[in-house]
């Protein structure tokens, strides 16, 4: 008998209710939606790397190292020039 009463659930159901059921499931489907086209958006992964990247230079660390570096090549560029 728990089989005729499931499928009288089913018809029993008002076509105001599934309209609000599918009116609520469309509007969550949408901020869903939303909220993914927000977290890949490119412009967001932009930034994200270059706060990443300032973040990573503000490090001594990594900051002095670099500029030596950097240093290096600009004195063999200068070299390589005025031989």
């Amino acid at each position: 008998m728990q089989v005729g009463k499931h499928e009288e659930d089913e018809v029993a159901r008002d076509p105001d209710t599934i309209e609000r059921d599918i009116e609520q499931a469309r509007d969550a489907l949408a901020a869903t939606l939303d909220e993914l086209s927000e977290r890949a958006n490119p412009k967001r992964f932009v930034e994200s790397g270059k706060a990443s990247v300032r973040q990573r230079l503000a490090d001594p660390r990594v900051r002095y190292p670099l500029i030596a570096v950097g240093l290096l090549i600009a004195v063999a560029l200068l070299r390589r020039l005025f031989r």
